[in-house]
């Protein structure tokens, strides 16, 4: 059996006041004031001519990468460099034992005496029986026999003479020097090796840093189009000047440029490459033969191009975005298309205008729609390219 209550009027309105007491002891607690905008490093696009550059992958070589062989066939008696030094042309860097070659030497060199005493005696017969003849004291005969013998004992001389010359150039064959002035590399053979035999044994190599060889291969339509614009800047420009740069594996620039020395005779018609070949300064020996690398050469000039630090483009997925600052300061994302790096700097050919300011520093603060408090970016120094098109418009 259910029972009603019945609540008195005033208890209703003592709770309906209680209610109302702590609402509005509710609304009078401070409420936490909100963040501040982030605050953000901005700076405007810079508008100027810009270089179009291409960029090709290629392999450092030696000026000279020279292989040292065994020229005579022997048992490897000594190793006389150390590897990976700088060496000097005839420096000794191996021995083959020579003593089989003493004595071939020794050998040769009485056979040339004794050809050499029989040559003496046929000259002394000659000698004597030619007076003997005039006085027909000697039949003539016995002369041109004579004759003879010592011209057969002449070429004796001479073919004993060249057996003496090929001893004595094996001989000296056992002392492998270097050809030329670089590094020697590692041996290929170790002592007690019977290096020579069946035929010239690769001892080590010895490669010539500096400068070094840039090896690369371009597609025939960058070929006409870098042919073209050396055409075209033929009155301005020596076509020996230094143009290319080498960007190394860890993305940095070699600091001497190189120029291109050597173009292929034709297009591969398998590939469409033509093969070309560049040199650059190694004063100091960074370079070394087997590194890979691109090769930056310079085609055009772009007028006005929009220039933006690299810093301040985000790459996701094969997309680059960068955060604009509008006049109100809020953050806005937007799609950009680069072109080419010159320098520190991406030159973007889409999705920027010359008035838009963009964020540089405090990327991981923003996202698009918020605002922020923009701070101007200190001036940047101005890239060796910059400089380079400023000296050359001066």
């Amino acid at each position: 059996m259910l029972r009603r209550i019945v609540v008195p009027p005033e208890a209703v309105r003592a709770a309906l006041t209680c209610l109302a007491v702590a609402g509005l002891a509710g609304c009078g607690e401070d409420t936490p004031p909100p963040p501040p905008p982030p605050e953000v490093t901005v700076q405007p696009v810079e508008v100027r001519d810009a270089p179009v550059q291409v960029e090709f992958t290629g392999e450092v070589r030696g000026a000279e990468d020279v292989e040292v062989r065994a020229r005579v066939a022997g048992f490897l008696q000594s190793i006389n460099y150390r590897e990976g030094t700088l060496v000097r042309e005839g420096d000794l860097l191996f021995v083959i034992d020579p003593r089989p070659f003493e004595a071939t030497a020794t050998r040769a060199r009485a056979d040339l005496a004794s050809a050499q005493a029989l040559h003496n005696r046929a000259v002394i017969q000659v000698n004597r029986l030619r007076p003997l003849a005039a006085q027909n004291a000697v039949s003539q005969q016995d002369l041109d026999n004579a004759v003879a013998v010592e011209e057969a004992s002449r070429a004796n001389v001479a073919a004993a003479q060249a057996q003496l010359t090929t001893a004595q150039l094996d001989l000296g064959y056992t002392r492998v020097t270097s050809p030329i002035d670089g590094m020697a590399g590692n041996r290929q053979v170790d002592v007690g090796s019977f290096v020579g035999s069946p035929e010239p044994t690769v001892l080590t190599v010895v490669s010539a840093l500096d400068p070094v060889r840039f090896d690369f291969t371009i597609a025939e339509a960058d070929y006409l189009a870098i042919a073209r614009a050396a055409g075209a800047e033929g009155r301005t420009r020596p076509p020996t000047e230094p143009r290319l740069e080498l960007i190394l594996a860890d993305g940095s620039v070699h600091p001497h440029k190189g120029r291109i020395t050597i173009v292929g005779r034709g297009v591969d018609p398998e590939t469409g490459t033509l093969p070309l070949q560049a040199t650059f300064p190694n004063p100091g020996g960074l370079l070394r033969p087997g590194q890979f690398g691109r090769v930056r050469l310079p085609v055009s000039t772009r007028r006005n191009a929009i220039m933006v630090p690299q810093r301040a483009v985000q790459e996701l997925q094969g997309t680059f975005n960068v955060f604009v600052v509008g006049p109100d300061s809020v953050v806005q994302v937007r799609a950009v298309k680069p072109a080419n790096r010159v320098g520190s700097d991406w030159v973007i050919a889409e999705g920027l205008e010359p008035a838009d300011r963009i964020v540089v520093e405090g990327l991981q603060k923003v996202r698009p729609g918020i605002k922020v408090r923009p701070s101007a970016a200190p001036p940047a120094a101005p890239t060796p390219a910059a400089a380079d098109s400023a000296a050359g418009q001066g």
